[in-house]
């Protein structure tokens, strides 16, 4: 055999050699890809996980985790999807742990190994029961300033989910908010014991605008469908449905996935996360929440004087108080 012929082969075994290499390269760094799992009692499109599932599709699609999912989960079944996801290697399992803070609690302390961030009202566990929940009292505050400037009834209807904490916090800062522009204004609030019920939602709101108000704080799902139906004015909160609902939405509280999602998945990959409250990345300063108006509805003044609250907010010569107590209506 010639010596090219030799040359020749050993080239064209070198090349396959380095194929192999790179397709092994490739596989490894599919594997590499952080696995996350996601657990939902309500399905992706709920305001609330849907904040969270979107930050987690967007770190998906940039190539840095695999991530799955599970929605309309139910309390009693929670415990067992949980631990199915922590037996299949994933690294990262979020969720919310409102209903189900025991059973949670309790795969966590089974799989040391995997880093928990769940929504809650109670603390972290050492070493890996991370915590998290929507603050967005600051932009609601601002919310209410529009509210309270724009109302003619004085009277405003606020229709929640639970009476718990990450729920009384935006309701009694968005009441504060209102207040402090407008010390007449009076509060009619009705909790529907459901995270997902609009109908439920809405026969709440139409009562309430039968008794006069002419503004509703939509905590949840359906409230802003009775605010049109009955051409009224109506807060949105956690996200963004004024093209949903033309003419109807004043002002919108907005959450913001994104900086505690990714802030969780970098401390994953580098071995760094820790049981800790992870809800502060929810706050305006880290870009976790932000307020949204409609002029042409508010008016110019009253989202200038939301705008200027807004930036003493993030100078932080002001504070908008952490209230969790149940809000409860006004006479």
């Amino acid at each position: 055999m010639s010596k090219f012929s030799t040359l020749g082969r050993r080239s064209f075994v070198g090349v396959i050699a380095a194929g192999m290499a790179l397709a092994m390269s490739g596989v490894s760094i599919a594997q590499e890809l952080t696995k996350v799992a996601a657990v939902w009692t309500v399905p992706v499109e709920q305001q609330w996980a849907s904040r969270l599932h979107n930050a987690l599709i967007a770190a998906k699609d940039r190539g840095e985790i695999d991530y799955v999912y599970s929605e309309n989960i139910s309390n009693t079944d929670y415990e067992r999807v949980m631990r199915e996801y922590a037996e299949q290697g994933v690294k990262l399992i979020v969720g919310e742990a409102f209903g189900v803070e025991q059973p949670a609690r309790a795969v966590a302390s089974e799989y040391p190994e995997i880093s928990f961030l769940m929504g809650s009202s109670l603390p972290p566990v050492e070493p890996n029961f991370a915590t998290f929940d929507n603050f967005i009292h600051e932009p609601s505050y601002l919310t209410g300033i529009v509210a309270g400037l724009k109302t003619e009834s004085n009277k405003i209807g606020m229709v929640g989910g639970y009476a718990i904490p990450e729920v009384n916090r935006l309701m009694n800062a968005f009441k504060a908010g209102a207040l402090s522009v407008n010390p007449d204004v009076t509060f009619s609030v009705s909790f529907i014991n459901s995270w997902y019920d609009p109908p439920k939602a809405k026969e709440a709101a139409f009562a309430m605008v039968d008794a006069g108000a002419d503004i509703l704080y939509a905590e949840r799902f359906g409230v802003s469908d009775a605010a049109k139906e009955r051409g009224i004015l109506a807060i949105g909160n956690v996200i963004d449905t004024a093209a949903d609902y033309p003419g109807t939405i004043l002002a919108s509280a907005l959450w913001h996935g994104e900086p505690m999602i990714d802030k969780a998945i970098a401390d994953v990959k580098a071995g760094s996360f820790t049981a800790s409250d992870y809800g502060i990345y929810a706050f305006m300063e880290y870009g976790g929440s932000s307020a949204v108006y409609d002029e042409a509805l508010a008016g110019a003044d009253a989202v200038a004087a939301a705008k200027a609250k807004e930036a003493e907010i993030l100078a932080k010569t002001f504070v908008v108080e952490i209230d969790d107590s149940e809000p409860t209506s006004t006479p």
